[in-house]
């Protein structure tokens, strides 16, 4: 049946998606070096922590920078501002955006393997505008950004409450999520306002990602 035909989607190859980057992000030869550069950081590490799921080592263009990349498309008519990245993990979206993009990106993670590896890649990568914050999003003293995202960080409820504080009704909220990404929508809807999108991902047929603006707390009348 259809689980079947789906499970055989075809999938974008490590070729393609160098030229995605290329092609449609406008990336450099210098910025794709770069991105080479933290692939094998990650590899590398992932000797030592689970970064990512073996089974995704052999299409880690794909899967992981292009997944992550996508998420400049829906950064459109932002205001000047920074970036804020909740639950920053191995750096997907935080370390790529912030190789692709010039404004300052802040990566929250608060286990301590993660946030030795996230400041290596700062260092190594020489990325300037990148900053890691070692704690809770709770402990975070930050102004509020233009853009927030978050990468299985936590369920949507919780993730508007504890981000809220670092938003003004212009941020642009960027979350990619999985198939569940449309429920998860509805059910926020009771306590929080807002215009919620939900676009499809490039790289997962099965994922999707919820664009947001405007939120703010309270039930429609």
């Amino acid at each position: 049946g259809n689980s079947c035909s789906s499970q055989k989607a075809r999938r974008m190859t490590e070729e393609e998606a160098q030229r995605w980057l290329v092609e449609t992000l406008g990336v450099s030869r210098e910025t794709l070096e770069r991105l080479e550069a933290y692939r094998r950081l990650v590899l590398e590490e992932s000797e030592n922590q689970n970064l990512i799921a073996k089974s995704t080592t052999d299409v880690f263009w794909a899967r992981h920078i292009v997944d992550s990349a996508q998420l400049l498309l829906h950064a459109d008519g932002a205001r000047a501002g920074d970036w804020l990245d909740l639950g920053a993990g191995a750096g997907m979206p935080g370390i790529i955006i912030a190789a692709l993009d010039g404004r300052p990106v802040h990566m929250v993670e608060e286990r301590k393997g993660r946030i030795a590896f996230l400041n290596r890649c700062v260092d190594a990568l020489g990325l300037s505008t990148a900053r890691v914050h070692g704690c809770k999003v709770e402990a975070l003293r930050l102004a509020p950004s233009a853009i927030i995202s978050a990468r299985a960080f936590a369920p949507l409820p919780k993730l508007l409450k504890l981000a809220h504080p670092f938003s003004t009704p212009k941020t642009i909220w960027i979350l990619p999520k999985g198939r569940k990404a449309r429920e998860e929508v509805e059910n926020v809807k009771q306590a929080w306002q807002g215009v919620f999108h939900v676009k499809q991902s490039i790289t997962d047929a099965e994922a999707a990602i919820v664009v947001a603006k405007g939120v703010r707390k309270g039930a429609r009348p």
